[in-house]
């Protein structure tokens, strides 16, 4: 009977109206399970991931790469610093930025297969968009502009959900703008963080460089208020903030270095991103293309970021609007900028939202009725413990999925595709070991040291970054049957390939130096010297 009159409709009554004491929030079943706005968007990011989990890891050859390194550094208790893994370099020194989080996926993969893979990205998602919404809630009188705002940022977000490390990057991205704007608004003791998220970052992720980036801009953004006087007076700069920003960010210089590689993997970024062939030849650093209707959900939001800056009255914080400019160029010229853009600007756009809902009140009833909906969210919103349904939908995704549900909206469970990876072609290889050193296709390469090695060495994986220009036009020439593709495939030794039997260099190879095919199926052949 106690715990019916908890769970009464009176109490929900008075949570809905928001009927409660200013200095007694009330503790019944009401405030614990009814979900928060956060509790909803995280709910969504967690069930788009899996539903899209089969997609995440067919989309590229990446995860077969960092699911064998991370297998690599279990087995041998060491993080290699030269290639084992390929016949073309052997012995190079290699370095290993993304190593943590090849040993996260691999340790996942042991105890639950593909599916613990795809759980801890959607962990990292939304969490990331949780931390999003929490951080552009603060500055914001309404919710719903946070919340729309940071609903459209994890949509823009699905263009880049693939089963790899990048996805650590939404997270601490998010952490680390946090961190900046909590030292401009006076919590200048939180410099801390920096260095501490770093040193995760570091050995997370190779994207660890967007941290400086970003810290930088915004600096520059601070700088720029104070010369032409835009700080509000009454606020100004905190005591010491060029103290505590500089202290966070030579911190996190100190803290970056402590990785395997220490100051060889800045320059291995460096030189990559630098590099404009390498660049070119990787899809997702080219320019987006608009005329995809996965991207307009971007071009909304850019479109979005310039009326409601268009249209403000008030001083933005040129940190956050530098930033936002900053990543708008960069997602332009890169498309895997695009997600970190609205990343970046997301807080800037509820900010913005908000000035724009509370001014238009005044002039319109429809948009008076939409802020008074929006008081009566926060009422409820206040009551609320939030955090029993992400957990709720944690465990009930994971019973389901070990009970046999599959998420996927094909049905087909989180596995390898056999029409992208040549998964019976490298069953027949188990079967009939092949002499000598392969060519193989750039994407299949991680796939293949993930089922072959260490009985197989590949030509070439998909980290064009430790391949470099030289090497990876050398590949280009190949595949694509180019003047002297022979004259490679003589200097590395290759006597048997594993590529699609649709290619040229297929042709080429049975036409033009008399090899055989001693496999072959949709996906993949196997040619071989005669």
């Amino acid at each position: 009977m106690q715990f019916l009159r908890i769970f009464d409709t009176g109490g929900i009554k008075k949570l809905v109206k928001g009927d409660f004491s200013k200095n007694k929030k009330p503790l019944n079943l009401s405030s614990i399970l009814l979900p928060t706005f956060g509790d909803i968007l995280w709910l969504v990011t967690f069930f788009l991931v899996l539903i899209r989990g089969r997609h995440m890891i067919n989309a590229d050859g990446d995860l077969a790469l960092h699911l064998n390194l991370g297998r690599y550094i279990l087995q041998f208790r060491e993080i290699p610093l030269k290639d084992v893994f390929s016949h073309t370099m052997t012995g190079q020194r290699v370095t290993q930025h993304e190593w943590l989080t090849t040993v996260i996926f691999s340790l996942a993969k042991r105890c639950f297969g593909l599916t613990g893979v795809i759980i801890i990205c959607a962990l990292v998602i939304s969490t990331a968009f949780w931390f999003l919404f929490k951080h552009s809630r603060k500055a914001t009188e309404t919710i719903i502009s946070p919340f729309l705002t940071v609903f459209l940022a994890m949509i823009i977000s699905m263009t880049h959900w693939l089963a790899r490390p990048h996805l650590i990057t939404f997270l601490l991205l998010t952490l680390w703008m946090m961190t900046l704007t909590q030292l401009r608004s006076g919590k200048t003791s939180r410099w801390w963080a920096m260095p501490l998220i770093m040193l995760a970052w570091v050995n997370l992720h190779g994207g660890f460089i967007i941290g400086f980036i970003t810290w930088f801009i915004y600096g520059m953004g601070v700088l720029w208020d104070v010369l032409w006087q835009r700080l509000p007076k009454a606020e100004g700069l905190p005591h010491h903030f060029w103290h505590y920003y500089l202290l966070g960010g030579i911190s996190a210089f100190i803290s970056s270095l402590l990785n395997p590689s220490g100051i060889k993997l800045w320059e291995k970024i460096i030189t990559h991103v630098g590099n404009r062939y390498l660049a070119d030849f990787t899809q997702e650093f080219r320019s987006p293309n608009f005329h995809w209707t996965s991207l307009w959900p971007a071009l909304f939001f850019i479109a979005l970021l310039i009326i409601l800056l268009g249209v403000s009255k008030k001083k933005i914080d040129s940190g956050l609007l530098f930033n936002a400019a900053g990543w708008l160029v960069m997602g332009l010229y890169s498309g895997r900028n695009i997600p970190l853009f609205a990343i970046v600007t997301a807080p800037l756009i509820a900010l913005s939202a908000d000035e724009f809902l509370l001014e238009a009140s005044h002039q319109f009833n429809f948009i008076e009725k939409i802020k008074e909906l929006d008081a009566r969210i926060q009422n409820i919103e206040k009551q609320l413990i939030g955090l029993f349904w992400p957990f709720l939908g944690i465990i009930a995704a994971i019973a389901a999925l070990f009970l046999g549900f599959r998420f996927d909206y094909q049905k087909l469970g989180y596995a390898f595709d056999p029409g992208a990876f040549p998964i019976e072609a490298v069953n027949w290889i188990e079967n009939n070991p092949q002499k000598g050193d392969m060519f193989n296709l750039y994407q299949w390469g991680g796939y293949i040291e993930y089922r072959l090695w260490p009985e197989e060495r590949v030509f070439i994986d998909s980290k064009s970054d430790f391949y470099g220009e030289q090497f990876v036009r050398q590949y280009e020439t190949v595949i694509n049957g180019d003047e002297g593709w022979e004259l490679i495939i003589e200097e590395y030794n290759v006597e048997w390939a594993l590529i699609p039997p649709d290619l040229s260099i297929a042709h080429a190879l049975q036409r033009d130096l008399g090899w055989k095919v001693v496999y072959e199926d949709e996906t993949a052949a196997i040619l071989r010297k005669d």
